[in-house]
């Protein structure tokens, strides 16, 4: 049965084989999609595993081992708003533990840079980043050191004495193979949030899956009709109900099995370029993309099981009855119950509304359960809101091709529904995640400073770190006043007595001391009260977010003298805002004081950033990927109609009817459930997304710019455009040979 099913499957000329191609496709481009977004899952967890042993130095570890300490002193550091992170290590012995990606530990005067900072420093005035780490390059850190290729990483040689005294400093013996039991500030390897890139990923992964399920299911009804009078004819001459399943199934079976073996093959292909998508803000070791055995055999067994049960589903009334295909009545209509799972998945969206579940599993369940279930709400109501519109069109037309279009669409407003489910899904996806993304960047935009901020660098240390008493000399001064691009400089100086503190700030919070003449010089931290020559400025002040230029400080009842000869606690520089300035800047100041942080306002914001970019590129996937399959499912579904229909309208075309007016009936068939149900898809897009915002971040939804509106319109109109284009087909199909009966 099984060979003679196989023989059945393309023995229908081009029709069948064609038919079996198009299945196969949709399957692999499903597979490949699904098979890229675990192994996308799988990499980020990689990446994490990658970066444990930069928390050997986390104070909660208690490992030990019976080895020569090594002294650990891990810091961050930056460039142009990318982060550096930099290990100092120094030796007590020879059997000091040695970080991996490395074969032996840097001599005092040498230090080992990852590939992509290696190639930063070749390409980087050293004045501006290269001077910072004194010494030679001995060589690279391996890439089993690092979470991506994109990573920029610097273990550097000292002598104890320099790593001892440097705050947060600490003596390991073991390097660390798993997270800290806890940690204060201290542990560097945490990664990407592995459970919430889960969540993301697998949002996404539905919104790439859904399309092309329909497309794999519209694939499948081409030539329905035709199927359905030859399986009825074989129950006709004795064919059992069971022998009919195998064929059906086998028949489906061989399109998605050969899809399955195409989609690891593309998924393969692809794998190199997925690698390249910043999902974490940076890219994926291709080898890092990995399936686990489980996954792969999941994958390989249950897609073709999938489209038997398929199969199986989409002809049982012909296994029920040989007459099912003949004796064709008016399907039962759609019922008010399919509007329930859509305003299911609302209502649960909406509930979590000022109830975010405390863990990141409980929000993943939440939030994820309510988009998969309005996506799938979606579907099940499409038939009825079809039916709904056509009812109401038709009470309100007197055209002939409108009254058959929507007569045809309120009797069966599954098949109507059905050639638009795909793009209806893409909208609604789309839409969301344009808001979603759109309403963070907003809202997170200060993290990128205002123009004044931008172009400032400085350096302070923690409250309870020692002031820099050795680190500001007048050739330290000189030096960046003679930057190119240099603009003003301040000098907070230390406050043991906590003179000029504001009313009602903290009694141990000490601002530092300024004077007016420093302050001056960048307004944007703010000013002095009039004829003050000393101020308290609090030391936030100096690394805001935001400009202060508005605010008048207090001020200290010390003299401008007593200020000067105080050691420095802050030091804020501003610039014309060039890179070539701000990096110069920044280096003369770590060169002076390695213990103490130099930043910029970009830096603060920077990792929020790149994992902004990382969204936006996951939503331009979306885009690409959903629009273009929700297309071909559109053209491919307004075929298998025509083609399912042309005796009939080859009868009409027989009685007079003219072509042109069957050209409408088709046109609206299809436009109609588009227009209708793609309002309802945007506007539930944008509900959604309000309360996925308002429940998750507490953020208030941001309306999305013209480009959004822009492409939902060239998307509606591709659309129509698709189903015009098929429309010269039905002259072809319905000459005077298709009105025969046979």
């Amino acid at each position: 049965m099984i060979a003679f099913s196989l023989r059945l499957a393309v023995s229908g000329g081009r029709e069948a084989v064609a038919r079996l191609v198009i299945i196969a496709a949709a399957v692999a481009i499903g597979v490949g999609l699904l098979l890229s977004t675990l192994a996308s899952i799988n990499a980020v967890g990689k990446a994490n595993e990658r970066v444990l042993w930069t928390n050997s130095g986390a104070a909660s570890r208690t490992e030990t081992a019976p080895v020569d300490p090594l002294w650990w002193w891990d810091h961050s550091d930056f460039f142009n708003g990318k982060e550096i992170f930099q290990l100092d290590v120094a030796a007590t012995g020879p059997t000091a533990p040695v970080p991996p990606g490395l074969t032996k530990l840097p001599a005092p005067g040498e230090y080992y840079a990852s590939p992509k900072l290696a190639e930063l420093l070749r390409k980087t005035p050293a004045v501006e980043l290269g001077d910072r780490f004194p010494g030679r390059m001995a060589g690279v850190l391996g890439a089993e050191a690092l979470p991506s290729p994109d990573s920029l990483f610097l273990v550097e040689g000292r002598t104890p004495g320099e790593i001892e005294h440097m705050p947060g400093a600490s003596k390991v013996t073991t390097i660390a193979t798993a997270l800290p039991p806890s940690c204060d500030n201290d542990c560097p390897g945490l990664g990407t949030r592995g459970d919430a890139m889960t969540l993301i990923l697998s949002v996404v992964a539905g919104a790439l899956i859904f399309p092309v399920v329909i497309f794999i299911g519209t694939a499948t009804r081409l030539s329905a009709a035709t199927r359905e009078q030859r399986y009825a004819a074989m129950r006709l001459v004795g064919a059992t109900p069971r022998q009919v399943s195998v064929i059906s199934a086998v028949e489906s079976t061989v399109a998605a099995v050969a899809g399955t073996v195409v989609g690891f093959g593309l998924f393969l292909l692809l794998r190199p370029l997925v690698a390249t998508i910043p999902f974490t803000g940076n890219r994926f070791f291709a080898e890092d993309l990995s399936l686990t055995p489980l996954q792969a055999a999941a994958t390989a067994l249950g897609v073709p099981a999938a489209a038997a049960v398929a199969a199986r589903l989409a002809l049982r009334r012909v296994t029920i009855s040989p007459l099912g295909v003949t004796r064709r009545v008016t399907p039962k209509p759609p019922g008010h119950w399919r509007a329930v799972p859509l305003l299911a998945g609302l209502a649960e969206l909406g509930y979590f509304v000022n109830r975010r579940p405390d863990t990141t599993n409980g929000q993943t369940a939440a939030y994820l359960t309510g988009f998969l279930t309005i996506m799938l709400g979606l579907v099940i109501a499409g038939p009825w809101i079809t039916m709904v519109a056509a009812r109401a069109v038709a009470l309100r037309t007197s055209r002939p091709a409108t009254l058959i279009a929507v007569r045809r669409l309120a009797d069966d407003p599954k098949a109507g529904f059905r050639s638009v489910a795909g793009l209806v899904l893409a909208l609604f996806v789309t839409t969301a995640t344009v808001c979603i993304i759109g309403t963070i960047n907003d809202s997170r935009g200060t993290l990128s400073g205002d123009p004044q901020t931008r172009v400032a660098v400085g350096q302070s240390g923690r409250m309870e770190d020692p002031p820099m008493t050795d680190a500001v000399s007048a050739k330290l001064l000189a030096d960046l006043r003679a930057v190119p691009g240099f603009r003003g400089l301040s000098l907070g100086h230390d406050n043991p007595q906590g003179l000029g503190r504001m009313p009602g700030e903290r009694p141990w919070f000490s601002p530092s001391l300024v004077l007016c003449s420093d302050l001056a010089q960048v307004p944007v931290v703010g000013r002095c009260p009039a004829g003050a020559s000393v101020v308290g400025v609090p030391q936030w002040a100096f690394l805001d977010l935001r400009s202060n230029a508005k605010a008048e400080w207090p001020a200290a009842p010390v003299s401008a003298e007593e200020v000067a000869g105080l050691p420095v606690r802050n030091i804020y520089v501003t610039t014309d805002g060039s890179t070539a300035a701000m990096e110069q800047t920044r280096t003369l100041l770590t060169k002076a004081n390695p213990a103490y942080a130099s930043r910029t306002v970009g830096d603060w914001g920077s990792a929020q950033q790149r994992q902004l970019a990382g969204w936006r590129q996951l939503a331009n996937v979306v885009l690409l990927t959903t629009l273009p399959i929700a297309g071909c499912s559109l053209a491919v579904s307004v075929v298998a109609g025509l083609t399912d229909r042309k005796r009939p309208f080859a009868m009409l075309r027989l009685t007079g009817a003219p072509l042109r007016l069957l050209q409408r009936v088709i046109g609206l068939e299809s436009g109609l459930p588009l227009l209708v149900v793609a309002a309802i898809a945007t506007g539930t897009g944008f509900a959604a997304s309000a309360m996925f915002l308002k429940s998750q971040m507490n953020y208030d939804l941001v309306s999305p710019g013209a480009v959004y509106f822009v492409l939902v319109a060239l998307g509606l109109a591709t659309s129509l455009g698709i189903i015009a284009s098929t429309l010269p087909l039905l002259k072809r199909i319905t000459g005077p040979e298709a009105a025969r009966n046979g």
